[in-house]
Protein backbone atom coordinates (compact mmCIF):
# COMPACT_ATOMS: atom_id res chain seq x y z
CA UNK A 1 0.00 0.00 0.00
CA UNK A 2 1.30 2.98 -1.36
CA UNK A 3 2.16 5.77 1.83
CA UNK A 4 -0.03 9.19 2.03
CA UNK A 5 1.89 11.80 0.14
CA UNK A 6 -0.28 14.59 1.40
CA UNK A 7 -2.32 17.84 -0.78
CA UNK A 8 -0.41 18.45 -3.73
CA UNK A 9 0.21 22.43 -3.41
CA UNK A 10 -1.27 24.41 -6.55
CA UNK A 11 1.09 26.25 -8.71
CA UNK A 12 0.51 29.98 -8.44
CA UNK A 13 3.33 31.06 -10.76
CA UNK A 14 0.44 31.86 -13.69
CA UNK A 15 -2.35 33.62 -11.39
CA UNK A 16 1.28 36.19 -10.43
CA UNK A 17 1.88 36.46 -14.00
CA UNK A 18 -1.69 37.56 -14.66
CA UNK A 19 -1.53 39.47 -11.84
CA UNK A 20 1.37 41.73 -13.21
CA UNK A 21 0.08 41.98 -16.61
CA UNK A 22 -3.16 43.37 -15.34
CA UNK A 23 -1.39 46.06 -12.70
CA UNK A 24 0.32 46.67 -15.94
CA UNK A 25 -1.95 47.00 -18.21
CA UNK A 26 -4.21 49.70 -15.27
CA UNK A 27 -1.06 52.05 -15.17
CA UNK A 28 -0.65 51.99 -19.04
CA UNK A 29 -3.93 53.23 -19.32
CA UNK A 30 -3.83 55.94 -16.47
CA UNK A 31 -1.05 57.23 -18.50
CA UNK A 32 -3.09 57.07 -21.33
CA UNK A 33 -5.54 58.84 -20.09
CA UNK A 34 -3.28 61.61 -18.44
CA UNK A 35 -1.65 62.29 -21.96
CA UNK A 36 -4.98 62.11 -23.76
CA UNK A 37 -6.38 64.20 -20.91
CA UNK A 38 -3.11 66.73 -21.27
CA UNK A 39 -2.23 66.37 -24.83
CA UNK A 40 -5.32 65.76 -26.73
CA UNK A 41 -3.16 62.61 -28.56
CA UNK A 42 -5.94 59.97 -28.70
CA UNK A 43 -8.15 62.38 -30.58
CA UNK A 44 -5.37 62.07 -33.31
CA UNK A 45 -5.18 58.33 -33.21
CA UNK A 46 -9.07 58.39 -33.88
CA UNK A 47 -8.70 60.39 -36.60
CA UNK A 48 -6.00 58.62 -38.02
CA UNK A 49 -7.80 55.63 -37.79
CA UNK A 50 -10.88 56.93 -39.32
CA UNK A 51 -9.38 57.61 -42.60
CA UNK A 52 -7.66 54.53 -42.50
CA UNK A 53 -11.60 52.78 -42.11
CA UNK A 54 -13.29 55.13 -43.83
CA UNK A 55 -13.28 52.85 -47.69
CA UNK A 56 -14.34 49.96 -45.29
CA UNK A 57 -17.55 51.92 -44.49
CA UNK A 58 -17.86 52.81 -48.15
CA UNK A 59 -17.65 49.01 -49.06
CA UNK A 60 -19.86 48.24 -46.58
CA UNK A 61 -22.52 50.46 -47.41
CA UNK A 62 -22.56 49.49 -51.43
CA UNK A 63 -24.92 46.75 -51.13
CA UNK A 64 -27.76 48.81 -49.34
CA UNK A 65 -27.15 51.62 -51.63
CA UNK A 66 -27.26 49.49 -55.03
CA UNK A 67 -30.88 48.10 -53.59
CA UNK A 68 -32.03 51.58 -53.04
CA UNK A 69 -30.98 53.04 -56.07
CA UNK A 70 -32.54 50.15 -58.22
CA UNK A 71 -35.73 50.43 -56.68
CA UNK A 72 -35.28 54.40 -56.93
CA UNK A 73 -35.02 53.94 -60.63
CA UNK A 74 -37.84 51.39 -61.13
CA UNK A 75 -40.19 53.12 -59.80
CA UNK A 76 -38.42 56.37 -61.94
CA UNK A 77 -39.05 54.08 -64.55
CA UNK A 78 -42.75 53.20 -63.80
CA UNK A 79 -43.70 56.77 -63.29
CA UNK A 80 -41.90 57.95 -66.85
CA UNK A 81 -43.18 55.15 -68.89
CA UNK A 82 -47.24 56.43 -67.45
CA UNK A 83 -46.15 60.33 -68.12
CA UNK A 84 -45.06 59.57 -71.78
CA UNK A 85 -48.10 57.75 -72.41
CA UNK A 86 -50.45 60.55 -70.92
CA UNK A 87 -48.37 63.04 -72.57
CA UNK A 88 -48.49 60.95 -75.99
CA UNK A 89 -52.46 60.99 -75.71
CA UNK A 90 -52.54 64.06 -74.62
CA UNK A 91 -50.70 65.56 -77.74
CA UNK A 92 -52.39 63.63 -80.31
CA UNK A 93 -55.98 65.34 -78.87
CA UNK A 94 -54.19 68.52 -79.23
CA UNK A 95 -53.38 67.65 -82.93
CA UNK A 96 -56.80 66.35 -83.29
CA UNK A 97 -58.35 69.83 -81.99
CA UNK A 98 -55.41 71.79 -84.06
CA UNK A 99 -56.45 70.55 -87.51
CA UNK A 100 -60.12 70.97 -86.14
CA UNK A 101 -59.39 74.78 -85.62
CA UNK A 102 -57.08 74.67 -88.71
CA UNK A 103 -60.20 73.75 -90.81
CA UNK A 104 -63.32 76.20 -89.16
CA UNK A 105 -60.68 78.68 -89.49
CA UNK A 106 -60.25 78.48 -93.12
CA UNK A 107 -63.69 77.99 -93.45
CA UNK A 108 -64.61 80.97 -91.67
CA UNK A 109 -62.18 82.95 -93.78
CA UNK A 110 -63.81 81.74 -96.98
CA UNK A 111 -67.32 82.48 -95.20
CA UNK A 112 -66.09 85.97 -94.87
CA UNK A 113 -64.29 86.45 -98.19
CA UNK A 114 -68.14 85.20 -99.63
CA UNK A 115 -69.87 87.76 -97.86
CA UNK A 116 -67.21 90.55 -98.61
CA UNK A 117 -67.91 89.79 -101.85
CA UNK A 118 -71.27 90.40 -101.77
CA UNK A 119 -70.51 93.73 -99.76
CA UNK A 120 -68.32 95.15 -102.08
CA UNK A 121 -70.65 94.57 -105.13
CA UNK A 122 -73.98 95.74 -103.23
CA UNK A 123 -75.73 92.33 -103.98
CA UNK A 124 -78.48 90.81 -102.82
CA UNK A 125 -77.01 87.27 -102.12
CA UNK A 126 -78.56 83.84 -100.33
CA UNK A 127 -76.03 81.92 -98.52
CA UNK A 128 -76.31 78.20 -98.97
CA UNK A 129 -74.62 75.36 -97.88
CA UNK A 130 -72.92 72.58 -100.26
CA UNK A 131 -74.27 69.52 -99.64
CA UNK A 132 -73.04 67.19 -102.51
CA UNK A 133 -70.91 67.40 -105.49
CA UNK A 134 -70.30 65.67 -108.68
CA UNK A 135 -66.85 66.62 -110.65
CA UNK A 136 -66.97 63.84 -113.10
CA UNK A 137 -65.71 64.75 -116.61
CA UNK A 138 -69.29 64.38 -117.80
CA UNK A 139 -70.75 65.54 -114.73
CA UNK A 140 -69.75 69.37 -112.84
CA UNK A 141 -72.55 69.24 -110.19
CA UNK A 142 -73.51 70.90 -106.97
CA UNK A 143 -76.32 70.03 -104.71
CA UNK A 144 -76.80 72.98 -102.14
CA UNK A 145 -79.19 73.19 -99.23
CA UNK A 146 -81.45 75.45 -100.30
CA UNK A 147 -84.31 74.74 -102.89
CA UNK A 148 -87.61 76.21 -104.36
CA UNK A 149 -89.15 76.48 -100.57
CA UNK A 150 -86.05 79.21 -100.10
CA UNK A 151 -86.90 81.49 -103.07
CA UNK A 152 -84.41 79.37 -105.64
CA UNK A 153 -85.44 79.15 -109.02
CA UNK A 154 -83.93 77.41 -112.01
CA UNK A 155 -81.53 79.59 -113.46
CA UNK A 156 -80.41 81.85 -110.55
CA UNK A 157 -77.01 82.23 -110.85
CA UNK A 158 -74.77 80.86 -108.77
CA UNK A 159 -70.93 82.50 -107.85
CA UNK A 160 -68.33 82.22 -104.83
CA UNK A 161 -65.39 84.74 -103.70
CA UNK A 162 -63.64 84.31 -106.80
CA UNK A 163 -66.66 85.13 -109.28
CA UNK A 164 -69.17 83.20 -111.39
CA UNK A 165 -69.54 79.04 -110.94
CA UNK A 166 -72.88 78.21 -112.93
CA UNK A 167 -76.45 78.03 -112.73
CA UNK A 168 -79.36 76.36 -110.76
CA UNK A 169 -80.97 73.23 -113.34
CA UNK A 170 -83.13 72.23 -110.98
CA UNK A 171 -84.98 72.57 -107.41
CA UNK A 172 -86.78 70.62 -105.07
CA UNK A 173 -88.37 72.25 -101.98
CA UNK A 174 -85.70 71.70 -99.90
CA UNK A 175 -82.21 71.37 -102.22
CA UNK A 176 -81.16 72.57 -105.50
CA UNK A 177 -78.84 71.29 -108.71
CA UNK A 178 -76.17 73.41 -109.80
CA UNK A 179 -74.82 73.30 -113.45
CA UNK A 180 -70.74 74.41 -113.10
CA UNK A 181 -69.09 76.04 -115.69
CA UNK A 182 -66.87 73.68 -116.17
CA UNK A 183 -69.55 70.71 -117.23
CA UNK A 184 -69.02 69.55 -121.11
CA UNK A 185 -72.80 70.80 -122.17
CA UNK A 186 -72.01 74.47 -120.82
CA UNK A 187 -71.62 77.52 -122.66
CA UNK A 188 -70.93 80.63 -121.37
CA UNK A 189 -71.10 84.49 -123.60
CA UNK A 190 -68.15 86.53 -121.95
CA UNK A 191 -66.19 89.33 -122.73
CA UNK A 192 -62.30 90.25 -122.48
CA UNK A 193 -62.17 93.40 -119.87
CA UNK A 194 -59.32 94.91 -121.00
CA UNK A 195 -60.76 95.68 -124.67
CA UNK A 196 -64.40 93.86 -124.56
CA UNK A 197 -63.44 91.46 -127.26
CA UNK A 198 -66.59 88.88 -127.05
CA UNK A 199 -66.10 85.54 -126.87
CA UNK A 200 -67.81 82.04 -125.78
CA UNK A 201 -66.16 80.14 -122.83
CA UNK A 202 -67.10 75.97 -122.47
CA UNK A 203 -66.66 73.60 -120.66
CA UNK A 204 -64.02 71.40 -120.66
CA UNK A 205 -65.67 68.86 -117.87
CA UNK A 206 -62.29 69.87 -115.94
CA UNK A 207 -62.74 71.82 -112.54
CA UNK A 208 -59.45 74.26 -113.56
CA UNK A 209 -59.82 74.70 -117.04
CA UNK A 210 -62.25 76.23 -119.61
CA UNK A 211 -62.33 76.25 -123.15
CA UNK A 212 -61.70 79.42 -125.25
CA UNK A 213 -62.03 78.28 -129.21
CA UNK A 214 -62.24 80.19 -132.74
CA UNK A 215 -60.36 83.05 -131.45
CA UNK A 216 -58.88 85.05 -134.47
CA UNK A 217 -55.65 85.57 -134.81
CA UNK A 218 -55.96 89.35 -135.40
CA UNK A 219 -58.37 89.45 -131.84
CA UNK A 220 -55.84 91.75 -129.51
CA UNK A 221 -56.17 88.72 -126.57
CA UNK A 222 -52.68 87.72 -124.34
CA UNK A 223 -52.06 85.54 -122.10
CA UNK A 224 -53.12 86.61 -118.28
CA UNK A 225 -56.32 88.46 -120.15
CA UNK A 226 -59.37 88.82 -117.57
CA UNK A 227 -62.44 87.68 -118.74
CA UNK A 228 -66.07 88.68 -117.77
CA UNK A 229 -69.51 87.40 -118.07
CA UNK A 230 -71.03 89.66 -121.09
CA UNK A 231 -74.62 89.11 -119.96
CA UNK A 232 -75.53 88.42 -123.52
CA UNK A 233 -78.77 86.20 -123.96
CA UNK A 234 -79.57 87.26 -120.50
CA UNK A 235 -78.78 84.01 -118.46
CA UNK A 236 -76.00 85.47 -116.40
CA UNK A 237 -75.69 89.33 -115.29
CA UNK A 238 -72.94 90.89 -117.08
CA UNK A 239 -69.64 91.84 -115.26
CA UNK A 240 -68.85 88.83 -113.26
CA UNK A 241 -65.27 87.28 -113.20
CA UNK A 242 -65.36 84.19 -115.45
CA UNK A 243 -61.57 83.64 -115.19
CA UNK A 244 -58.03 84.10 -116.95
CA UNK A 245 -56.81 83.15 -120.02
CA UNK A 246 -54.20 80.46 -119.71
CA UNK A 247 -52.72 79.91 -122.82
CA UNK A 248 -53.32 80.42 -126.71
CA UNK A 249 -52.36 78.36 -129.43
CA UNK A 250 -53.48 77.74 -132.88
CA UNK A 251 -55.91 75.06 -132.88
CA UNK A 252 -55.80 72.09 -135.77
CA UNK A 253 -56.83 74.21 -138.46
CA UNK A 254 -54.12 77.17 -138.13
CA UNK A 255 -57.30 79.92 -138.98
CA UNK A 256 -57.72 80.36 -135.18
CA UNK A 257 -56.56 80.22 -132.05
CA UNK A 258 -57.49 77.81 -129.01
CA UNK A 259 -57.77 79.63 -125.53
CA UNK A 260 -57.32 77.84 -121.94
CA UNK A 261 -59.20 79.97 -119.35
CA UNK A 262 -58.96 79.14 -115.56
CA UNK A 263 -61.45 79.80 -113.77
CA UNK A 264 -61.48 82.34 -110.94
CA UNK A 265 -64.19 80.51 -109.34
CA UNK A 266 -63.09 77.80 -106.68
CA UNK A 267 -64.95 74.92 -108.17
CA UNK A 268 -63.19 72.16 -106.34
CA UNK A 269 -63.44 73.61 -103.09
CA UNK A 270 -65.19 75.69 -100.40
CA UNK A 271 -68.23 74.50 -98.35
CA UNK A 272 -70.80 77.60 -99.69
CA UNK A 273 -71.81 79.37 -102.55
CA UNK A 274 -73.86 82.53 -103.16
CA UNK A 275 -76.97 82.54 -104.90
CA UNK A 276 -77.88 85.96 -106.47
CA UNK A 277 -81.72 86.83 -106.23
CA UNK A 278 -81.74 90.32 -107.41
CA UNK A 279 -80.78 89.62 -111.13
CA UNK A 280 -83.94 88.75 -112.98
CA UNK A 281 -83.77 85.20 -114.67
CA UNK A 282 -86.29 84.13 -117.73
CA UNK A 283 -87.43 80.74 -117.81
CA UNK A 284 -85.67 77.85 -119.46
CA UNK A 285 -88.46 76.67 -120.93
CA UNK A 286 -89.08 79.99 -123.11
CA UNK A 287 -88.82 78.66 -126.38
CA UNK A 288 -89.83 81.85 -127.73
CA UNK A 289 -86.44 83.86 -126.20
CA UNK A 290 -83.68 84.32 -128.67
CA UNK A 291 -81.38 83.62 -126.01
CA UNK A 292 -82.71 80.52 -124.87
CA UNK A 293 -79.38 78.36 -125.80
CA UNK A 294 -76.66 80.34 -124.60
CA UNK A 295 -78.31 81.82 -121.40
CA UNK A 296 -79.44 78.08 -120.32
CA UNK A 297 -75.59 76.78 -121.31
CA UNK A 298 -77.03 73.90 -123.57
CA UNK A 299 -77.69 71.60 -120.79
CA UNK A 300 -80.35 69.99 -122.93
CA UNK A 301 -77.86 68.22 -124.83
CA UNK A 302 -77.02 66.29 -122.12
CA UNK A 303 -80.65 65.30 -121.37
CA UNK A 304 -81.58 63.90 -124.59
CA UNK A 305 -83.37 67.12 -125.69
CA UNK A 306 -83.62 67.40 -129.93
CA UNK A 307 -81.55 70.79 -129.76
CA UNK A 308 -78.43 70.53 -130.86
CA UNK A 309 -75.23 71.63 -129.16
CA UNK A 310 -73.03 74.56 -130.11
CA UNK A 311 -70.97 74.40 -133.02
CA UNK A 312 -67.25 75.05 -131.89
CA UNK A 313 -65.72 75.04 -135.47
CA UNK A 314 -67.79 78.02 -136.38
CA UNK A 315 -64.99 81.14 -136.59
CA UNK A 316 -66.49 84.45 -136.26
CA UNK A 317 -67.25 86.21 -139.27
CA UNK A 318 -64.88 88.37 -141.41
CA UNK A 319 -65.02 91.22 -138.97
CA UNK A 320 -63.82 89.19 -135.99
CA UNK A 321 -66.18 90.96 -133.89
CA UNK A 322 -67.30 87.56 -132.45
CA UNK A 323 -70.23 86.93 -134.22
CA UNK A 324 -70.41 83.38 -133.49
CA UNK A 325 -72.05 83.90 -129.59
CA UNK A 326 -74.73 86.05 -131.41
CA UNK A 327 -75.61 82.97 -133.54
CA UNK A 328 -75.04 80.82 -130.36
CA UNK A 329 -77.50 83.23 -128.18
CA UNK A 330 -79.97 83.02 -131.25
CA UNK A 331 -80.79 79.67 -131.16
CA UNK A 332 -83.61 78.01 -129.51
CA UNK A 333 -84.01 77.31 -126.58
CA UNK A 334 -83.49 73.86 -124.49
CA UNK A 335 -86.05 72.12 -122.57
CA UNK A 336 -85.36 71.68 -119.22
CA UNK A 337 -82.85 68.64 -117.67
CA UNK A 338 -83.46 65.87 -116.27
CA UNK A 339 -81.53 64.08 -113.64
Amino acid sequence: MPSYAGPTTPNRSGEVTGTLWLLAYLALAMVLIVLDHRGGWLDKAREQANVLVQPLWMVAGWPGQIVDKVQADAGTLSQLTAENARLRNEALVNNARLARLQAVSAENQRLRELMGAAERGGLDVQLAAILDIDLDPTRQRLVVDAGSGDGVSVGQSVIDAGGLMGQVIETTPMHATVLLLTDASHAIPVTVARNGIRLVAYGTGQSDRLELPSIPMSSDIKVGDTVVSSGLGGRFPAGFLVGTIASLQPDDSRAFLLGELRPAAQLDRGRNVLLLRDVPVPPPDAATAPDGDMAAGNPAGEAGSDAAPPDRTDGPDARGDGSQEDRAAAAPAPTEPRR
